[in-house]
């Protein structure tokens, strides 16, 4: 079986929009706008904060498409630009803090499945209701995929502080999806 690489799909559009042509990046923009724009507000409850992170994480994918070397996902390099510029962003705005006390809801059972019937957008509120450093840990983790050392050397934390956010981001989100199901079943 040969492996192609997906980003030589995109090299000639990649290559002319090095170059500065503004068509090329225009047409990239158009291309992954919206799957970036779906990333930047993972991170960031504002719709109108989230396009402007996305607009600066554009800039500086243009910028610095020289830098692309073609190894990996092409895709995956614009991605990380644009979690970058969510951190960087929350950071600004001095909304990423870590709380790593133990007074969450010490009551809570831990489940490692939860089975609901909420739609994303919900379950996106949901996320939104969390507090910063649970929300950033989480969704780096558990959506983005990243390893605690590598959000521990992204956030300036230690492995242990990431794995301490996601465990309570988990244990709140359980509790916002239960009481979500038992309003959504007549329970409540």
């Amino acid at each position: 079986m040969k492996v192609i690489s997906l980003h030589k799909k995109y090299a000639p559009l990649i290559k002319k929009a090095a170059k500065g042509n503004r068509k090329a990046q225009h047409q990239m923009f158009e291309l992954f706008a919206p799957k970036m724009l779906s990333i930047c507000r993972q991170y960031v409850k504002s719709n109108t904060i989230a396009e402007e992170v996305m607009l600066s994480g554009f800039l500086k994918v243009f910028t610095h498409l020289k830098t692309y070397k073609g190894e990996g996902s092409f895709e995956g390099w614009i991605r990380r630009i644009m979690v970058h510029e969510s951190i960087s962003q929350l950071r600004k705005e001095k909304k990423l803090q870590f709380n790593t006390s133990k007074t969450l809801e010490n009551s809570i059972e831990h489940v490692t499945y939860i089975e609901s019937e909420l739609e994303v957008a919900d379950i996106q509120k949901s996320i939104d209701t969390l507090p910063e450093g649970y929300k950033t840990v989480f969704v780096l983790y558990a959506i983005e995929g990243y390893k605690h050392s590598e959000i521990a050397e992204l956030l300036d934390i230690s492995e242990g502080t990431s794995k301490s956010q996601l465990s309570k981001a988990r244990k709140a989100l359980q509790l916002l999806v239960n009481q979500q199901n038992k309003t959504n079943y007549g329970t409540h």
